[in-house]
C-alpha cells in the first residue's frame, strides 16, 4: 500500500547506511565507551549542551519507559498525543490524568486543568496527532517544584522554531528520535536530554549495553555536519510538501481544525471511517485518530509525502468521496 499511514522517512540516507554498515565488522565486541562517548558528544554539540546531559536510547520510546520507572506520584499527559507514555506509565501504577485540549489544542487553554499536585507532566512538541507545534514559553509555564516535566520533540527537527532542547533545567527531560527524519524506525535510535542528576536517577536500574554499536554508529552520524545538513533540507522540503499535501486534501473536501506544523496532518470529515476504509482500497494506507484520547473517528492523519504521491492520493480521494458521500 502507498503509505501516508506511518510518519518515518522511506529509508535513511546514504551516509547513515555507510556509518551503519562501518559498525558491522565490530559486532564480535561489546559496545565501546569510547563510541558512546562519542555519539554523546556529537549529540551533545548539535543542541549546545555537554555530553553528561545526553542519553543514548534504544529508541526514543525507551525513554518513556524509563521515566514511567522513576516511581513518581501522579503523572499528567497533555492529550490528544503520542498513546505509549499513558500506557506505560499506568503498568507501572502512577496515577495518570489525561489533561484533554479542544482544537486548536493550545497549551494555554489546559494549563488550569493540570492537577496541582501532579509530580510529572509530559507534552509532545510538536504533538502527534494534531501537527501543533506550542511556543516554547507555553511548555515551560507546565513546570511547577517538585514538578518533573517531560518534552516529547521526536518531530522537532522537521518543526524547528520551539524547541527546549537546547535548555539545560534541572526539572525537564526532552526526547528527542531520529528514527522519523532519518528512516530509521528497525533500529530504534533515540536520545534524551536532562541534567545529569535526572538521568541518574533514569539509569540507577537500566541493563548495561542499552544502545547497540550499530545504533551508536547511526546516532554519530545523525548529529554530525552530513546529518545536520540533511535535516535542514528535509524540513524545507517538508514545509513545501505539506503545503501542497493540504491544498489538495481541502480541495478534495476534508477540514483542516488547525495549520500543521509537523510532518503530518490531521484533517476532519463526518465520514472518515469509511474514507480511511475505501482508500485501502484503493492501495492507500491512512491513520484513524480514534484511539487518540479527545478525538473520535471523524479524524484522520497522512503522513507529508512528495507531491506526484499526493496527486496520485488525490486521486483516489475524488473517487472514494464519489462513493461516500461529502461531509
Amino acid at each position: 500500500m502507498v503509505d501516508f499511514a506511518v510518519n518515518v522517512a522511506p529509508g535513511p540516507p546514504d551516509f547513515v547506511v555507510d556509518a551503519v554498515v562501518g559498525a558491522i565488522g565490530g559486532l564480535a565486541a561489546y559496545p565501546r565507551a569510547d563510541d558512546e562517548e562519542a555519539a554523546r558528544t556529537a549529540l551533545g554539540q548539535l543542541h549546545g549542551r555537554p555530553p553528561e546531559e545526553v542519553l543514548l536510547l534504544n529508541g526514543a520510546a525507551e525513554g518513556f519507559e524509563l521515566v514511567a520507572g522513576l516511581g513518581r506520584r501522579r503523572a499528567a499527559v497533555v492529550v490528544p498525543s503520542f498513546t505509549e507514555p499513558v500506557s506505560l506509565l499506568r503498568r507501572a501504577g502512577v496515577t495518570v490524568t489525561e489533561v484533554v485540549g479542544s482544537a486548536p489544542w493550545r497549551l494555554a487553554d489546559v494549563h488550569d486543568d493540570i492537577p496541582h499536585d501532579a509530580d510529572l507532566v509530559v507534552v509532545g512538541n510538536p504533538t502527534n496527532p494534531t501537527s501543533v507545534l506550542h511556543p516554547a514559553t507555553d511548555v515551560l509555564d507546565l513546570r511547577a517544584d517538585g514538578r518533573l516535566l517531560v518534552v516529547d520533540e521526536a518531530f522537532a527537527d522537521l518543526a524547528p522554531g520551539e524547541s527546549v532542547a537546547d535548555q539545560s533545567r534541572d526539572d525537564v527531560v526532552v526526547l528527542r528520535s531520529v528514527t522519523k527524519t532519518f528512516g530509521l524506525a528497525g533500529l530504534r535510535a533515540g536520545y534524551l536530554l536532562a541534567a545529569p542528576p535526572v538521568i541518574a536517577e533514569l539509569t540507577r536500574s537500566r541493563r548495561s549495553w542499552p544502545v547497540g554499536s550499530p545504533v551508536l554508529a547511526a546516532l554519530r552520524a545523525c548529529a554530525g555536519p552530513l546529518g545536520r545538513a540533511y535535516v535542514e533540507a528535509a524540513a524545507a522540503r517538508v514545509v513545501a510538501d505539506r503545503a501542497y499535501l493540504c491544498q489538495r486534501l481541502t480541495a478534495a473536501g476534508l477540514h483542516l481544525p488547525v495549520e500543521p506544523a509537523a510532518p503530518f496532518v490531521l484533517v476532519r470529515h463526518a465520514r472518515a471511517s469509511q474514507i480511511r476504509v475505501a482508500l485501502a482500497r484503493r492501495g492507500f494506507a491512512v491513520r484513524s485518530a480514534e484511539n487518540f484520547t479527545g478525538l473520535g473517528p471523524e479524524y484522520l492523519r497522512f503522513a507529508v509525502r512528495a507531491p506526484d504521491v499526493v496527486d496520485d492520493l488525490s486521486r483516489a480521494l475524488e473517487s472514494v468521496l464519489e462513493e461516500v458521500g461529502s461531509d
